[in-house]
């Protein structure tokens, strides 16, 4: 209760947001927020929700392998993220395939994770990062990293975009009609790896920005959900900056916030329907 009570507002929070730790973060987090968002849509029209959540928990015993064989953390979640999303991809054709394999992946990951965790434990202190994510320990080499790993998605996504929309929306008709719908999924798959080895290490559950925006139109939800990503990550920083408290907090906050504002604006729209068919067609 009392670390609770010595909260406060830090009046010198424009000095803090100035300083290179707090730039570093703003970078980092943006590159986050723009692949997570351009994938979003994805994420939903795929039914995919599951494997984003499950993915970060797949990358676990790779960050904490690295820890104990002295590897960069990054290189640990990339290489056990991009696997198990290959692996998901190859094995889950289906929806129902696809969450079986997902769950199988999912537990031999935490298993390695919690072996590779207790052998690693006079690194404690890095693998508690490694779960709960350090927005403010971004380092130039990291967000080095991070650019190459957004570049691809961004230039990916611009490559597959139309097919990946048609497969995703309709596959069956897409693969009657010559779309390679398998290696579209897999590549997808890989490109979702790749983010979310990236919002491990920045706050863990950013790509739940995603989704929460359900627009009409691909183009739509995409440059939605890359502006609502940045607002909390920004947003995030500021109040983190005002009152000394970890970033996440205010990052996942403002996310279900947003999540709460487009529940309540779609359920409002679609209990208008109803009402406006009856008024059309009395009885």
């Amino acid at each position: 209760m009392s670390a609770v009570l010595a909260v406060e507002f830090q009046s010198n929070w424009l000095e803090v947001l100035q300083s290179s730790f707090m730039r570093n973060a703003l970078i980092g987090g943006s590159m986050v927020a723009i692949a997570a968002g351009l994938l979003g849509y994805f994420v939903i029209t795929r039914q995919n929700a599951f494997a984003a959540h499950a993915l970060a928990h797949i990358g676990f015993p790779g960050a904490t392998g690295a820890i104990l064989i002295g590897a960069p953390v990054t290189l640990g979640l990339a290489v056990f993220c991009v696997g198990g999303g290959l692996l998901i991809g190859l094995l889950g054709r289906r929806v129902a395939d696809r969450e079986i394999a997902t769950g199988t992946i999912l537990a031999m990951a935490t298993a390695l994770g919690v072996l590779f965790a207790s052998l690693a434990s006079a690194n404690a202190g890095t693998t508690t990062s490694v779960l709960f994510g350090n927005l403010l320990a971004i380092s130039r080499d990291q967000l080095l990293v991070y650019g190459l790993f957004t570049a691809a998605v961004v230039l990916t996504l611009a490559l597959i975009a139309r097919p990946l929309v048609f497969a995703s929306v309709d596959p069956a008709v897409a693969e009657a009609r010559g779309v390679p719908v398998r290696a579209l999924g897999i590549a997808f798959v890989v490109l979702l790896a790749l983010t979310i080895t990236m919002a491990v290490q920045v706050v863990g559950t950013l790509l739940l920005f995603a989704l929460v925006v359900t627009p009409s139109r691909p183009t739509r939800v995409a440059a939605l959900a890359v502006a609502l990503a940045l607002a909390a990550v920004w947003g995030g920083l500021v109040l983190a900056a005002m009152i000394d408290l970890p970033p996440s907090f205010f990052i996942v906050s403002l996310a279900v916030l947003a999540w709460v504002v487009v529940l309540a604006v779609t359920g409002r729209r679609r209990s208008a329907v109803p009402r406006a068919v009856d008024t059309h067609h009395p009885h």
